[in-house]
């Protein structure tokens, strides 16, 4: 807990947090023991929610959870929804503002939506995590209570399930959270029915895709075969008959949104889910712009593609709520990265942080202004990218970078 800010957590508690299921649900205990601790400091009320809270309640959540069902998978059609909404029209710009990896319930999660909430966007968007492990009081702190600090987009707002979610096997995201998210769809506002969805309007389509509902799997099977974040069957069904993807008449802007990333220069890759798009798409498929988090940094690669997948220039923007590591690259794909934001803000536990934020897009006709911004409302990175809508192309201009943020030399990669 912060000494500074008692209702909200400490960024130490999420040093080092490692990714074993165990671990994040005896955080959740921990965290729910400070508070506890907060309202009643006698020693045997300390004590008692110690053992109540921390030991039998860890093994309680964690039993119940690893072990019990996974929330149904939810998709469409759902309650008459297909999940594709008409962005709003009638202004001259859409904004939309991109976050991940947020929901930690800090001081620094709380400034960067303070910092969203100062551009007012159209709709806000996270890109998955809530932390620890996704509980209903998790989603309470960080979006649903009345002090939560999420701001809600002026038209609406989406969530996709990172694998925190669902390691409470992903009940609180699609009970609590998704019920939560709403958007204005013409003259009705519509719920969030499932993890996944498609804005679009004349020219660009952003489509939200599901890789948090495959990454977990039943305890010790995991151990053997690690979940690989593919695309469920009925959300490949949506993609291609409901949003139309391989459609090669269909020229518009393509942007993906997901938790995990296609490729990666420190952690795994997942290139399963490029391939899944390439049968989609054909062979012919058009590289896309594509924004991802999992990683608590923010990143920049230049396009790539695994030799069966689809091409894509990556973003990755997991630096919305995490202590932001600065770490070098250790780990495939180096070619491509290109910039990559190393500033040190602060040291915790030693460790030396970066500096959270999100990206704000801005729509305007065939072009998109992306501005990656950090907590403390600085610009850091800003890019405009064009579509051609003969050929359904894209190409993109760097028009500024902030000292500070490390750049990487192109190198020839063999996977390219």
């Amino acid at each position: 807990m912060d000494p500074q800010h008692p209702d909200k957590r400490d960024p130490k508690q999420y040093i080092d947090l490692g990714h074993s299921k165990a671990e994040n649900h005896l955080k959740t205990q921990v965290a729910l023991y400070e508070k506890r601790k907060q309202y009643d400091a006698s020693t045997t009320n300390v004590l008692r929610a110690f053992f109540w809270t921390n030991l039998f309640g860890f093994f309680y959540h964690y039993l119940k959870s690893r072990f019990g069902r996974k929330a149904p998978y939810q998709f469409y059609p759902a309650n008459g929804d297909n999940g594709i909404y008409p962005l709003i029209t009638g202004q001259d710009t859409v904004a939309i503002a991109l976050l991940s990896d947020w929901a930690t319930d800090t001081v620094e999660s709380d400034q960067v939506a303070y910092v969203v909430s100062t551009y007012d966007p159209d709709y806000t968007i996270h890109l998955g995590d809530v932390y620890f492990v996704g509980t209903p009081r998790e989603v309470a702190d960080n979006f649903t209570d009345a002090n939560a600090s999420w701001h809600y987009g002026r038209h609406g707002s989406l969530a996709l399930a990172g694998n925190h979610e669902m390691y409470s096997n992903g009940k609180a995201y699609f009970n609590e959270l998704l019920p939560a998210m709403r958007i204005r769809k013409g003259d009705e506002v519509a719920t969030q029915q499932a993890g996944f969805f498609c804005l679009e309007n004349e020219h660009w389509r952003i489509i939200g895709l599901d890789t948090g509902y495959t990454s977990t799997n039943r305890p010790f099977l995991e151990v053997i075969f690690k979940p690989d974040c593919s695309f469920r069957d009925e959300q490949l069904a949506w993609l291609r008959n409901v949003v139309r993807l391989g459609d090669p008449t269909d020229t518009r802007g393509i942007i993906l949104l997901s938790h995990h990333p296609y490729f990666s220069s420190f952690r795994d890759d997942h290139p399963v889910i490029g391939r899944q798009l390439r049968e989609i798409m054909g062979e012919a498929a058009r590289p896309v712009l594509w924004f991802w988090g999992h990683e608590h940094r923010l990143l920049f690669y230049d396009q790539f593609g695994f030799p069966d997948g689809i091409r894509a220039w990556g973003r990755c923007v997991g630096h919305g709520g995490m202590p932001v590591e600065i770490s070098e690259p250790n780990r495939g794909n180096l070619g491509q990265l290109r910039l990559y934001d190393r500033r040190v803000r602060e040291r915790i536990r030693g460790m030396p942080v970066g500096y959270n934020g999100f990206a704000l897009l801005k729509l305007q006709g065939t072009s998109l202004l992306v501005d990656y911004i950090d907590q403390n409302n600085v610009v850091v990175v800003s890019e405009e990218w064009t579509v051609d809508r003969q050929t359904g192309g894209l190409a993109v201009q760097t028009l500024s970078v902030r000292d500070g943020i490390k750049r990487y030399e192109p190198v020839a990669n063999k996977d390219a």
